[in-house]
């Protein structure tokens, strides 16, 4: 199904020209008219295009939100509600830090006209649930640093942030279905929405999610040029996690015939959209892509028990601290944005996610 779009264009130079006359100084970045998606006059719910393109939009709304609350822009100045409205979506609901109070998320809620509603379609989504990245500007900079930190050291699920959101997303589900449901993030939002995802996953429950930039915590392997050094190093790598992995679980009183947890989350398989020149998520590209090379060796039973686990984790389990590696995942959409970046800023950013002239490379990787 195609829907025709763009009612509310005009709001965001309004927004602009408003800002400007109350001397607020706007990052062309934040306003919709001059940075969005626009060229979406018409969105197509089974073009995959198309949903990435609405999915980091609405991220990105949640950013502005932050910055609106964050510069006090209210009302015809706000720039963020045209990075939702454009695609006939409400806002049903801000996510809040208790800790800071800033806006980290946001329930967006499906409302076309009634004119262009159908509801066989099944791509369409009813409800978005979004998280942004980290905004480095006062307001929000500590808690956000803190919350990275946290991503690290595997520890993001016992935070506040973590458990408002998923609270969220487990009552968006309840109310409306599974299948009604997307998650998406960007940065520190995309491993927000990965780990929301996984702990539904673990219940059963898979939701499409759009994983953008997320971060991969390992050694930057992938930006080694020479291949024969970065397969021999992955291969090293992965025979020590292996060993040191065998070594915990032998120690350990699990029973070896227990269900295999990260088996069991395979069938969930999100949309994670990586780019080479962004050494935050850049590993995935490797680690799906090592995990076949092991295989076409013959040693891929070394592989499967070293793409679950890893090195600080198990350390961390060795010192009796239970720790589960937020970033490894068994099944992924993984789509590679190979078009060049002038710099870091433009690899690491969601704005490249609905260029329209994006050359990419997409691989669906099952865990078995």
């Amino acid at each position: 199904m195609q829907w025709r779009l763009g009612g509310h264009q005009e709001a965001a130079p309004a927004a602009a020209a408003a800002a400007a006359t109350f001397g607020i100084m706007v990052s062309e970045r934040e306003d919709f008219s001059l940075s969005g998606p626009l060229h979406l006059t018409i969105v197509d719910w089974n073009n995959a295009h198309h949903r990435r393109s609405v999915a980091a939009s609405l991220v990105q709304g949640v950013r502005i939100l932050e910055r609106d609350r964050q510069v006090n822009r209210r009302g015809s100045q706000a720039l963020a509600p045209p990075w939702w409205e454009f695609f006939h979506f409400q806002l049903h609901r801000q996510l809040v830090d208790d800790v800071d109070s800033s806006i980290f998320g946001a329930i967006y809620e499906l409302k076309p006209p009634e004119s262009h509603y159908d509801n066989s379609v099944d791509e369409c989504p009813c409800y978005v649930i979004a998280f942004r990245g980290t905004i480095t500007k006062p307001g929000s900079v500590q808690r956000d640093l803190e919350l990275d930190m946290s991503i690290i050291r595997n520890r993001l699920h016992e935070t506040s942030r973590f458990e408002t959101a998923i609270q969220a997303v487990r009552n968006v589900v309840a109310t409306v279905g599974e299948s009604n449901v997307w998650l998406a993030g960007h940065s520190l939002g995309a491993a927000t929405a990965l780990l929301a995802g996984k702990t539904m996953a673990k219940t059963g429950i898979f939701l499409q999610a759009f994983l953008f930039n997320s971060p991969f915590i390992s050694a930057p392997i992938e930006r080694i040029k020479d291949k024969r050094v970065k397969h021999g190093l992955r291969i090293a790598s992965s025979v020590i996690t292996a060993g040191l992995a065998f070594t915990t679980k032998k120690k350990s009183s699990q029973n070896s015939r227990s269900v295999d947890p990260f088996a069991t989350l395979s069938a969930w398989i999100p949309f994670l959209f990586v780019n080479p020149g962004d050494p935050f998520c850049a590993e995935y590209i490797g680690y799906f892509e090592h995990r076949k090379k092991m295989d076409d060796i013959g040693i891929g039973a070394i592989e499967r028990l070293a793409t679950k686990n890893s090195l600080g984790s198990l350390l961390m389990t060795a010192m009796g601290r239970e720790s589960e590696p937020l970033h490894l995942i068994p099944s992924a959409n993984l789509i590679v944005n190979l078009t060049p970046c002038q710099d870091f800023r433009e690899a690491h950013g969601i704005y490249q996610w609905w260029r329209p002239d994006l050359h990419m490379k997409s691989k669906l990787y099952k865990y078995r």
